[in-house]
């Protein structure tokens, strides 16, 4: 089984030169609301992937910004988008938005947030005016009143007063309003606009640009130890052509796509017999190996949310149309409108929205849960319209950390190796990528895809996606944390000095699968069948299969 054991490490990106620019020194930014603002587990060789390029191309507290990806500015240490960055870092917002290749609307909704500053400087200085000559005139109409009994002549001075006083309640009431109906127009811009890049991300168009950091395993080990392979000198060769999984699910009469399309509709597959076992088996067997192995806490959750827990995790307001929402005379969750979760991420992460943990005590938050997941897909017609690959529903076992800034970098790139122990495990070859700008998600900062072999379809396909989002979530969900206070000081007269209370800061949250069950189904099916037609079932799940070795009919 040396085979497995191979490890190919990509070399990372040389990133390009850095061109100091000429900008303002980056400050230290407050939370404000989103109404204000808005050791991979491999048997040999551990690679050594490319995260050292990251560390050595960001920007500290002291430099000024640089180019690091074809006119992107660093991010350096800039949180998640509010109103004060957007406003007062407005250059690097737009050549990040530029490098996701985002819409002309997200670069135009960029720039009106950061052009509203002076108008709503201009109506808080008008509301404060008008207050401040509310509270004279008040103290005046008070003063008048006392002197009322004793002198009749101040009745027009009293009058007079008790009229500027409600003109100026008017006015600032009106100022109020104003200012309002401003941050809600800023908020529901800035609800839009994904998050910074992560200085590591590569610049480029799509998937295809992609950049490889590691691939492990041979695809060639599998097939040479199920005898797939000719008796010919070079046995590359194979004696037979790989079959799609649903080919292979249907030969072990486990594959029932027409009768749920009978009852569901297009994109649903029902699955029975050993196959079913067979995807039962890889969850159970993910979730003990996060639970047992890895230091994750099991949760149940529920598979509907409201609205505000699919804003906090940023599916909505931009990816509604993929979305199942339930009719609101059906349900609603807590008056808001109800939805299927899209994945378990968005009940994990919402557990401590609103809340301020403790660092000492409470961080890293690690969470497992596999549940089924529902997806409407309506960018995704006419794609993968074949097999389990992308269906409406389908179970998966999602990883979720929450922790500080400081361990931000070292959780995620421990809940991918994660991901990658499941497939190791499996003897499943994949390659680890990281997303470049143009393909990477809404939320995240820096992303790494994991894709398994598919001798089927003869390519690799998606199978993880372990997203490290910085703040972006947990600004807009509330999600802060309060650091450990620093120690004791000495004081005069031998006393301890308490140093102050720190103040709350905002979390970092790190998601990814840990598997995807119904696609680890597809690459168990169409690297483990055999020539005959019967499957082989990987060494690890043979205990959740009821000791089980080979399926067939």
């Amino acid at each position: 089984m040396a085979a497995f054991a191979a490890v190919r490490v990509v070399a990372a990106f040389s990133s390009k030169r850095r061109i100091p620019i000429m900008h303002t020194t980056q400050s230290r930014h407050a939370f404000l609301s989103l109404k204000m603002s808005s050791s991979s587990s491999s048997s040999s060789t551990t690679s050594t992937t490319s995260t050292t390029t990251a560390s050595s191309s960001t920007s500290t507290d002291d430099e000024d910004n640089v180019l690091v990806q074809d006119g992107r500015l660093s991010r350096g240490n800039l949180s998640s988008l509010d109103v004060r960055v957007v406003t007062d870092h407005l250059d690097i917002v737009l050549s990040h938005l530029k490098s996701r290749r985002a819409s002309t609307e997200a670069m135009e909704a960029a720039k009106e947030i950061a052009s509203t500053k002076q108008e709503r400087s201009r109506l808080i200085q008008e509301r404060d005016a008008a207050l401040s000559v509310r509270k004279e005139q008040s103290a005046i109409v008070g003063m008048l009143m006392r002197k009322k009994n004793n002198d009749n002549n101040d009745d027009e001075d009293l009058q007079q007063a008790k009229t500027l006083s409600s003109r100026a309640t008017q006015e600032a009431q009106e100022k109020e309003e104003q200012l309002a109906l401003l941050e809600e127009k800023v908020a529901t811009l800035l609800a839009g606009l994904p998050n910074l890049l992560d200085d590591s991300v590569v610049d480029g168009d799509d998937e295809t640009q992609n950049q490889i950091v590691k691939e492990w395993g041979d695809p060639q080990a599998l097939p040479k130890q199920l005898e797939w392979m000719t008796d010919n000198d070079d046995g590359d060769d194979y004696c037979f052509k790989p079959k799609w999984h649903d080919d292979v699910a249907s030969g072990l009469m486990g594959y029932k796509a027409e009768e749920a399309v009978r009852m569901s509709g297009s994109r649903f597959v029902a699955l029975s017999g050993v196959v079913a076992q067979l995807e039962r088996a890889l969850g159970a067997f993910f979730l003990d190996m996060h639970t047992t192995k890895h230091g994750y806490t099991e949760v149940s959750v529920p598979l509907v949310v409201g609205r505000t827990a699919l804003e906090g995790t940023s599916q909505l307001p931009k990816f509604e149309e993929d979305l199942f929402r339930i009719a609101a005379d059906s349900h609603t969750c807590n008056g808001q409108d109800a939805f299927l979760i899209p994945t378990a991420e968005v009940p994990l992460t919402n557990m401590h929205r609103e809340s301020i943990l403790q660092a000492a005590t409470d961080l890293p938050i690690s969470y497992v849960a596999l549940t089924p997941c529902f997806r409407a897909e309506a960018g995704s017609y006419g794609r993968d319209t074949r097999g389990l690959i992308r269906t409406h529903q389908f179970s998966k076992v999602e990883l979720v950390k929450i922790t500080t800034a400081e361990t931000s970098e070292k959780e995620h790139e421990a809940l991918t190796s994660h991901a990658e122990a499941c497939l190791e495990a499996l003897k499943l070859p994949y390659r680890k990528v990281r997303l470049c700008s143009g393909d990477i998600g809404f939320s995240a900062r820096m992303c790494y895809d994991l894709e398994v072999w598919l001798p089927g379809q003869e390519e690799y396909r998606e199978i993880s996606s372990c997203s490290n989002t910085g703040d972006f979530q947990a600004r807009r969900m509330g999600l802060r944390y309060r650091p450990e206070p620093e120690p004791e000081t000495d004081a005069p007269n031998n006393k301890k000095k308490k140093n102050k209370k720190p103040k709350p800061q905002l979390c970092h949250t790190i998601n990814g699968s840990g598997l995807a069950v119904g696609r680890a189904l597809v690459a168990v099916l169409e690297n483990y069948q055999m020539p005959d037609g019967s499957l082989k079932v990987p060494d690890v799940l043979i205990p959740y299969m009821g000791g089980k070795e080979v399926l067939k009919i």
